[in-house]
């Protein structure tokens, strides 16, 4: 049986590790958070790849045939690196934006916007991906750092959260996007809120799918199933996770998950 290692700096890389449970027939899961450090987008490159490295070497100890950095801060960061340091695969996450350009031909509302974390828009591995495919300068990207840390506050629905993303969209003209690609796993428990605020006909695009996709490919694992299989393991920095309320927390996370319809 396949033991998969999901990486994430707090609760954003559940949305990762549930989707892989909804597609995956039945591996096992160790997923290492690291609420110490939690929000990464904050943090400098050298803390990130060092944050890292720890969790990606903890989790190759505990027996992990393949690591997925479910963080798309944290392979911007330190992907590169650890791939050169480990031997064995890690899959990173990166922006959907060649999806979403793809449904964006030239023309009237023709633009893409990505919604990302400070250390992810500034990052040259997105400066390089947004080039590689954008041609024609289509694509616009937007910061909302506070979005993590109300995912992990557990507040997805409250007159804070709205204010502060009416606010930061204040001046984003909403009706010129095709598509709008959630670079950060943390802001995909907002959706729902966050489509209230782009025009009905807004496609939102996400790699999830598609990583849950390439780790399958990498493991010889068919990606066909839809009901939640697998064990799981948590761990906070290396210590497993067996508290009650802990477990309640994280529970509530996939509870919010399937609320939504991911």
């Amino acid at each position: 049986m396949a033991r998969i290692g999901v990486f994430d700096s707090g609760a954003g890389g559940i949305t990762v590790l549930h989707e892989a449970m909804r597609m995956l027939q039945a591996p096992e899961y160790l997923y290492y958070m690291d609420r110490a450090h939690v929000p990464y987008g904050t943090k400098t490159v050298e803390e990130i790849t060092r944050y890292a490295k720890e969790a990606v070497s903890f989790l190759r100890g505990e027996g992990a045939d393949l690591v997925v950095l479910a963080c798309n801060t944290a392979t911007s960061a330190a992907a590169n690196t650890l791939r050169a340091a480990f031997d064995f695969p890690i899959v990173g996450m990166e922006p959907a934006v060649k999806p979403a350009l793809a449904l964006s031909p030239e023309g009237e509302r023709e633009r893409v916007l990505v919604l990302a974390t400070p250390l992810t828009l500034k990052e040259k591995k997105l400066a390089d991906l947004v080039a590689r495919f954008d041609a024609a300068h289509r694509v616009d990207l937007l910061a909302m750092p506070r979005l993590v840390s109300f995912a992990e506050e557990g507040r997805f629905d409250t007159g804070e959260v709205r204010a502060y993303l009416e606010e930061t969209l204040r001046e984003t003209e909403r009706e010129r996007y095709r598509a709008v690609v959630p670079g950060c796993t943390h802001f995909l428990y907002f959706l729902p809120l966050l489509k209230e605020l782009f025009p009905a006909e807004t496609a939102w695009i996400d790699g999830t799918e598609g990583t849950v996709r390439r780790i399958a490919e990498l493991l010889g694992l068919p990606a066909e199933g839809r009901a939640l299989t697998g064990e799981v393991t948590y761990y906070d920095a290396g210590r497993k996770i067996t508290e009650e309320k802990e477990l309640e927390r994280i529970a509530a996370l996939h509870a919010r998950l399937e609320e939504i319809g991911r």
